[in-house]
């Protein structure tokens, strides 16, 4: 007879040895479509292969363990099934690869690429995301997708160029991340299992040719893991457009103000400084200039606003939205993001947006709503980030001036 203490323990050895896999998005077919189209006219060195770790599991991607179009979906480490899910192309040549010896890992179930980027958290850096490196699949290319590769199916590293080969893809137990190169690192290697029986050109097509792809030195400013956030981004004006729309019907507690921080700097946001859409840009901490780069509305209801005693944070210049996300690393956790928390423009209300607001100008807090009250906006440095909430730290008072 089994003893209630006994059940209690095979119910646990029974969920630690269930594969824990992150919950399914519902997935936007149209949204999805035009996020991951496959690439036809590329070169392909491997079709369908699987790709196989030090310890000889496989990687596998699951389709909507990201988000709603296929994007920042882990990649896993599993037992080897042969599934559509643990197959992938790698491609030297094509529309988001013009790069000599380089080469991008694209999941054959998604179309989505293998994507590094260091200012995510850590256990978390590397992901799936359109190839090219814009959600919405209008990218070309960028080195945050590019590794490393000579040919042949390895033992062999992946590493992701935007990292200068200081960092190598690797195993961290079910998921693959990163970490700094070590040669011979088991964790570290990898290797294609099915080789196409010769590099595979481009496929016929009457259709015509996609655009010639731009040099990565070019676009990576656009990628979602550019190598220094300060750099300014060539700006997409349609996309921009789309993306920052000025919400004409809200009520805003204050207008075009500056937002002083507690040793009298004020709060900037610099045009270019984030994506090509102006999403992703940090918030600076500078001397106070009354630029309108220092401008910003406090909206208290509004499209993208219907939470009683909260406000968003709007910038005046981009009409990008303050945002937190305690996924990214520290130093890069509070950014500029489109209102409503879709890339395109296209959300509604978020509480990673909605900071708590009673009224007044301050003295006063930010503390995001997808904290819980955990978490407040925090000067540190020349930026703004987040810390732990501390009632009078001098780093987390703002006054709307």
């Amino acid at each position: 007879m089994l003893t209630p203490s006994l059940i209690t323990l095979l119910i646990a050895a029974s969920a630690a040895a269930a594969p824990l896999n992150p919950r399914l998005v519902t997935l936007d077919p149209a949204g999805t479509a035009e996020a991951q189209r496959r690439d036809d006219t590329a070169t392909r060195a491997f079709a369908d292969t699987t790709i196989k770790t030090g310890d000889g599991r496989c990687l596998q991607v699951i389709s909507g363990t990201g988000d709603f179009r296929e994007n920042l979906a882990p990649i896993q480490v599993a037992n080897c099934d042969g599934s559509k899910g643990q197959q992938f192309d790698v491609i030297t040549k094509g529309v988001h690869n013009d790069q000599p010896d380089s080469a991008l890992v694209v999941s054959s179930l998604t179309q989505a690429c293998f994507n590094f980027d260091p200012r995510r958290a850590a256990g978390n850096t590397v992901i799936t995301f359109s190839c090219g490196g814009r959600a919405d699949g209008g990218g070309l290319v960028t080195n945050s997708q590019l590794f490393t590769f000579k040919g042949g199916a390895g033992p062999l590293s992946l590493a992701p160029e935007n990292a200068q080969g200081q960092t190598c893809l690797a195993v961290s137990g079910d998921v693959l991340d990163s970490a700094a190169c070590a040669s011979g690192d088991a964790s570290q290697t990898f290797t294609f299992g099915a080789q196409a029986s010769a590099p595979q050109p481009p496929a016929q097509s009457s259709s015509s040719a996609p655009p010639a792809a731009t040099s990565a030195a070019t676009s990576s400013a656009s990628a979602p893991a550019a190598t220094s956030t300060r750099a300014l981004s060539k700006l997409d004006p349609a996309g921009t457009a789309e993306a920052q729309k000025r919400d004409d019907t809200a009520t805003r507690a204050f207008s075009s103000t500056a937002i002083k921080t507690g040793d009298g700097r004020c709060l900037q946001v610099t045009s270019g400084a984030g994506d090509s859409r102006e999403n992703l840009a940090p918030i600076e901490v500078a001397a106070c200039d009354g630029s309108t780069g220092q401008q910003f509305d406090v909206i208290t209801k509004g499209v993208h606003n219907d939470q009683p005693d909260s406000a968003l944070v709007v910038s005046s210049l981009t009409q990008a939205c303050f945002n937190f996300d305690p996924r990214r690393a520290a130093g890069n956790t509070v950014i500029t993001f489109s209102c409503g928390g879709r890339a395109d423009g296209g959300g509604q209300v978020t509480n990673s947006q909605l900071f708590t607001f009673k009224g007044g100008a301050g003295p006063l807090s930010l503390a995001p709503e997808n904290a819980q009250g955990q978490t407040c906006l925090a000067v540190s440095g020349d930026v703004l980030d987040s810390a732990a909430c501390a009632s009078g730290d001098a780093s987390q008072t703002f006054t709307f001036a």
